[in-house]
This record gives structure tokens, C-alpha cells and sequence, in this order.
């Protein structure tokens, strides 16, 4: 038996018969005796036994001198997982490893009955295991009594944030007692992580960081295989075919990408069981036990219903979908590879998301071997392998098989025996998919583009503080300088100046088109340099303002051998000047005749009555008084009291009158729906 002198005696009996030979990195040092009693922050990479370690932390506050529990009552410890999965994980972990002291814990997850939790806490437990949002809810309703709570652990605290459980998190540690000891473990310690172990943990808490956790994990080799978008189901497929390891897990993004492939490896022959959050926790027990029992051999799961769980002799992890950040990559490799096992972990790369593999193992310091995946005829090899290394063909028959080999070769030759055999095999096997070739992904332009060749480098006197653009300076260039657009290469503008590459060929017909000076336009001229410039040297200065309406026109160039519009709006005002000076100065208009004169006069005039009938009867006409009456008076008051409403009275009242006189109108015409009929007055004799 391996000796734990360090650990209490029922401990190490149980790690004993668990077949520990030693204890991990960090298992040791949250077992330190310089660290008793004190707050921990432990940052570890996934399959490092943290929660055997987390279990050792907690021992010596919760057994007593002999190693064991006293008679359970109310909870000294609880464990906060993020997954229904994960909690259950490690309270199967908690009762082997405290199964000599005597341990009683409870559960608390989600999807479960809680009458059931709650009579089974109320029975007394040692240890409350649970998911944050069940936790809070039998806190609130006071199931759970925390008051002789001693230790609390949050287990992968950063995907708990992550998952939205801050403010379930911040309500449960603010019911625990302050004297509490308060552990967190997590793969990586982001910001959030960071401040809440400012937050609820004492001021001698102590940072421990076991390895690297964001490095590669020795025992896991990463592999990446380009295949064409619609092969990504088929090529995973060949993998399962070709590796037959014992476990495998396939991440997928989506739960309906879960199901897609869940239906079609169990239509291929597999047996594959899913994880997702659309399960009941009824049907993702039955699957994780299943996975445990060797009845499944696949396993389809999501990021969050996977997380953290420890499936034994799990080999191999396939990345259906790629994960969205190079953490998630991190946690979904870590399944595999645990506890100084080997595994693998395969990207399923199609050609378009090449670009998005490569930043993601980049972020995540990984190497990845670039690949195709396995071929048909790859793997029908490979299967034949696996037959003739088979160590059973290597062993001495009993004689009972001695006689049925005898009988099954009487009449055979050991040929047709041989291929009978590798035809049962082969049917009992999924087979593998022809695979389409995958394209190679295009190149930009800038890759596809030809080396420029031997070239001379110019000085444009135009720069960002003229507000030079590529887009408008080449074809300015090639309008003014007879160049083509493949005789011009790079283009770099700086502040006062752009430096512009042309090749060697074009060069003396440029000069020839400029003349000496080598002048364009607008006053820009053209300077030849000695080499190649230094870009670095030229004048810095701020970058180029953003384009307005008023700088766009103040700026706009004039086309070649078209005055500006300032000259031709200057040219037109003075033809405009010169033709009304022509123009006699005394122009009145003509003496009215006599006749008109004598028309004019013996117009009939109009009466006063009549013309006030017809202000009446238009509305328009406007008496403008010579002295304010009592209304002016009214209205100069009310616009100095601000109070008042400033809205125009008159023109509404106006507005009424005229509605009201048109309705009136249509009535009297019969017009309308509500028009009276016209009754006609009888004549009486």
C-alpha cells in the first residue's frame, strides 16, 4: 500500500484501493500544511485531479482526529458545479473518497425532483453538492441551513460565470458565515474570476498556479483535417472507423447539430448516446452511465452539458463544429488525456474556416498537425490491420476449438474461411464514405499577384495633408503620365508627400509625357529618387480629416481641359453684368392711353355695403384699425405672460368659419351625404 503519512488514514486507504500511486502536482499543494486553513484561488489545467484535490483540501477542517465524520446534521461543506453532470461527478468522487470516514452527502441539480433533496437534507448530510441555480433556490426557501457551513468550493468558477451564475454565486456566498474557508478552482483566472475572489475571500488568501493552463497538455496530440463543407459528417465517419477507440466524445455548437449527428451514427451502426440541454436529467444519467458501461461508444455533446465531466477511457475528442475561442478548445481537448492517459483531439477544419483554426490554436499555444482525414481505402487497411494484430490469433486453440476448426475446414479451403471471416467482421462495422477532393482554399490577390520586377521609386508632392488617396491618384497618374495601371506598383502616401513605385520600362515614356519638370497636374510634380525611400524618415504629421460635403466640393479636381466651376460661375456673372449695362438706364413703363384712361373712370364705383359683403362672404379681406381696441390690448397682455398660448386664434377661427361655410355650401347645393333635398316654394293662387 502507498504511504500518505501527510493524509489522515481513511484517506489514504481509499486513494490506496483507488490504485493512487501518488498524488498530482496539484493535489499536493492544496494538501500543504503551510496553506491549513487559509482561502485558495488554484488555476489548473483540465485532468489534473482538482477534484480529488479540493476533497484533500477540505479534510482537515471537516474530520475529526480519528479521520472521520461525526453523526451528519446540518451541511459543514458545499460544492458549487456548473453542470447537473459535473456535480454529480463529484459527489460519486466524494463518496470513495471519503467512503472510510463515514461521509453522507446530498444533491441538489436541476431537472431533479427537489421534495426528494429536500427530505434527504433534512435526513443530515455532511456535504451539499449542487449547480448554483438549485442551490440558491432551497437557500431562499430554507432547506438548506448554512449556519455551521465551514468550507465552500466553487468548481470551475469561470465557466460559472460564463454561464450567467454571478448573481446566483454573489446570494449563496452572501448567506454562508464569514468564518467560512472559501476555495476556487478553475481552468483559467479571468477578471471576473479575479474580482470575486477579492470579493469573498479574507485578505491572506493564497494564489496557486500548478503548470501552465493555457499550455498544451503533454498527453494530447492535436490534429486539424481540411474537408469540404459537405463531407464534415462523412469524414467524422472514417475517423470512427479508422480509430475504434474505446470512447469518443464529438462536440457540436448547436442542439440541433447534437441531434443531426446523433441520428446519423446511430443509422451507421454506432452506439452513440447525446448530451444537450434540451434532455431530461432522467436521460443524461442514463447516458453517462451508459458511456461508463461500454454500452455507448460515442458520445454527441454540446460545450455547456459537457463540461468538466471525466468519462474513463475516453481516447479520442472530434471538434464537429469548431469551438468559438481557443478556452473552449482548451476545456473540450481537456476530456481526453487525463490523469497521465494519452488522447487525441482532431479540428474538423472545412476550407473556408482555415484561417479560424489556425487563430485558434495559435491563441491557444497549441501545434496541430495539418492533415486529410482517412479515405475509404484507408481505412478497409487499416481494419485488415487490426484483424491480423489481433493477439487471439497468436494463442493455442482448446480442443473444443480444435475440433470445430477442423469441422468448419473439412469441405473449405483456409482462404475461403479467411475472407468469410473478414466479410462477418466488416458487416458487424460501419463502412467507411468516399470523400470528395477538397479544394484549396483561394488566394487573396495580393498572393496571386506577379513579383513587380525591377522598378524606380518617385516622390508625388501631394501627401495626406492634400488629402491624397490610391484610389484617385493612380488613375491620375495614368491620365497624365501615359502609364498603365501594371506599370504602377506600390503606392505609399505619407503626410507631405506619397512615394510612388513605377517599373523600369515605362519610365522614359513617362518622362517624355511630363517633360523635364515631370509635372501632372494642379501644380504636382513627380521627383525620381536614388532607391528604394525610407518610409520611415518622411514627415509625420495627423491623419487625414474625414471627407465632408463642403470639403468634398472644395476639393474636387477639375477633369483635364474643363475650367473649374468657380471660373465658369465667375465667367457667366460678368456676361451677365455686361449685357444689363447695355440696358437704358430709364426704362418706364408706357403712358396709359385715353381711351383706357376713360374706360377707368366711368367704371362703376363700389358701394361700401357691397364691398363689405363680399370681405364677408370670402373671408379674406383685412380691417386694419388705427388704434388697438380692447382685443390688441388683450393679445399684448396674454404675449407678454408666458403662460399664456401663443397659438394664432384668428387664423384657427378662420379655419373654422371656412370649414364650417363649406359644409354649409355643399348643403345648400345638395351635395354630400348629409345634404337636405331641395324643396321647391308652392305657388299659391
Amino acid at each position: 500500500m502507498q504511504d500518505f503519512s501527510d493524509l489522515p488514514q481513511t484517506l489514504s486507504i481509499a486513494l490506496s484501493q483507488k490504485g493512487y500511486s501518488g498524488l498530482t502536482p496539484v493535489q499536493k499543494a492544496v494538501s500543504d500544511e503551510a496553506l491549513a486553513g487559509k482561502d485558495l484561488l488554484v488555476s489548473a489545467q483540465t485532468g489534473s485531479g482538482k477534484t480529488v484535490g479540493f476533497g484533500l483540501a477540505m479534510a482537515k477542517e471537516l474530520l475529526d482526529k480519528h479521520g472521520r465524520f461525526d453523526r451528519p446534521a446540518v451541511p459543514l461543506a458545499m460544492v458549487i458545479a456548473p453542470t447537473r453532470e459535473l456535480a454529480l461527478q463529484v459527489r460519486r468522487e466524494f463518496d470513495w473518497l471519503f467512503a472510510e470516514a463515514g461521509i453522507v452527502t446530498a444533491s441538489a441539480v436541476g431537472g431533479t425532483d427537489a421534495r426528494t433533496e429536500r427530505r434527504t437534507m433534512e435526513r443530515g448530510a455532511h456535504v451539499v453538492i449542487g449547480t448554483p441555480g438549485r442551490l440558491r433556490d432551497h437557500i431562499s426557501r430554507g432547506v438548506i441551513d448554512l449556519s455551521d457551513l465551514r468550507t465552500v468550493v466553487l468548481d470551475e468558477a469561470d465557466e460559472m460565470l460564463d454561464m450567467g451564475f454571478a448573481e446566483d454565486l454573489q446570494y449563496i456566498l452572501d448567506q454562508t458565515p464569514e468564518s467560512r474557508r472559501t476555495l476556487m478552482f478553475s481552468a483559467t483566472v479571468p477578471r471576473g474570476i479575479a474580482k470575486l475572489a477579492q470579493t469573498y475571500q479574507k485578505e491572506d488568501a493564497q494564489r496557486i498556479k500548478v503548470g501552465n493552463a493555457e499550455a498544451q497538455h503533454s498527453d494530447i496530440t492535436y490534429s486539424a483535417l481540411n474537408v469540404a463543407p459537405s463531407d464534415i459528417e462523412k469524414a467524422i465517419i472514417n475517423l470512427l472507423c479508422y480509430h475504434d477507440v474505446q470512447t469518443t466524445i464529438v462536440f457540436a455548437n448547436t442542439r440541433s447539430m447534437v441531434a443531426r449527428l446523433t441520428a446519423k451514427f446511430s443509422n451507421r451502426g454506432f452506439s452513440v448516446v447525446s448530451l444537450s440541454g434540451e434532455l431530461s436529467q432522467t436521460e443524461r444519467s442514463n447516458a453517462m452511465q451508459a458511456l461508463r458501461d461500454r454500452r455507448a461508444q460515442v458520445c454527441v455533446a454540446t460545450d455547456v452539458a459537457a463540461r468538466g465531466i471525466d468519462l474513463p477511457g475516453l481516447e479520442l475528442v472530434i471538434h464537429a463544429d469548431l469551438p468559438s475561442n481557443a478556452e473552449t478548445l482548451l476545456h473540450r481537448s481537456g476530456r481526453t488525456g487525463r490523469a497521465g492517459r494519452k488522447g487525441m483531439s482532431i479540428l474538423i477544419v472545412p476550407g473556408r474556416h482555415r484561417s479560424k483554426a489556425q487563430r485558434l490554436l495559435k491563441t491557444a499555444k497549441l501545434e496541430a498537425e495539418w492533415c486529410v482525414p482517412p479515405s475509404a481505402d484507408e481505412v478497409l487497411a487499416r481494419e485488415e490491420e487490426r484483424i491480423i494484430s489481433n493477439p487471439a490469433l497468436d494463442e493455442l486453440p482448446s480442443i473444443e476449438e480444435t475440433a470445430f476448426a477442423e469441422r468448419l475446414l473439412s469441405g473449405r479451403t483456409p482462404e475461403q474461411v479467411a475472407a468469410a471471416y473478414l466479410r462477418l467482421y466488416r458487416e458487424r462495422h460501419s463502412a467507411p464514405e468516399i470523400l470528395g477532393t477538397v479544394s484549396e482554399t483561394k488566394k487573396s490577390k495580393s498572393d496571386t499577384r506577379a513579383a513587380f520586377g525591377p522598378s524606380t521609386w518617385f516622390s508625388l508632392s501631394l501627401g495626406r495633408k492634400q488629402r491624397a488617396e490610391p484610389r484617385w491618384l493612380l488613375p491620375m497618374l495614368c491620365r497624365n503620365a501615359g502609364l498603365s495601371k501594371d506599370a504602377i506598383g506600390a503606392i505609399r502616401v505619407q503626410y507631405q508627400e506619397t512615394f510612388v513605385e513605377i517599373a523600369n520600362d515605362a519610365v522614359p515614356a513617362m518622362k517624355k509625357e511630363l517633360g523635364a519638370e515631370l509635372t501632372i497636374e494642379q501644380g504636382a510634380t513627380l521627383t525620381e529618387l536614388a532607391g528604394t525611400p525610407d518610409f520611415d524618415a518622411s514627415p509625420k504629421g495627423p491623419p487625414a480629416a474625414p471627407h465632408s460635403s463642403d470639403d468634398a466640393a472644395k476639393n474636387k479636381r477639375p477633369r483635364s481641359g474643363k475650367p473649374p466651376n468657380a471660373a465658369r460661375n465667375s465667367k457667366r456673372s460678368e456676361q451677365n453684368a455686361q449685357i444689363a449695362s447695355e440696358r437704358p438706364k430709364d426704362r418706364r413703363k408706357p403712358a396709359a392711353s385715353t381711351s383706357d384712361r376713360q374706360a377707368r373712370e366711368d367704371k362703376p364705383k363700389q358701394t361700401n355695403a357691397l364691398r363689405s359683403q363680399r370681405t364677408s362672404e370670402n373671408g379674406t379681406a383685412k380691417s386694419q384699425p388705427a388704434t388697438k381696441g380692447k382685443k390688441g390690448q388683450k393679445r399684448d397682455k396674454n404675449a407678454s405672460d408666458s403662460s399664456k398660448s401663443l397659438r394664432p386664434r384668428k387664423a384657427l377661427h378662420k379655419a373654422k368659419n371656412k370649414d364650417s361655410n363649406a359644409s354649409r355650401s355643399k348643403n345648400r347645393n345638395g351635395k354630400g351625404g348629409e345634404a337636405r333635398p331641395f324643396r321647391k316654394p308652392s305657388k299659391r293662387s
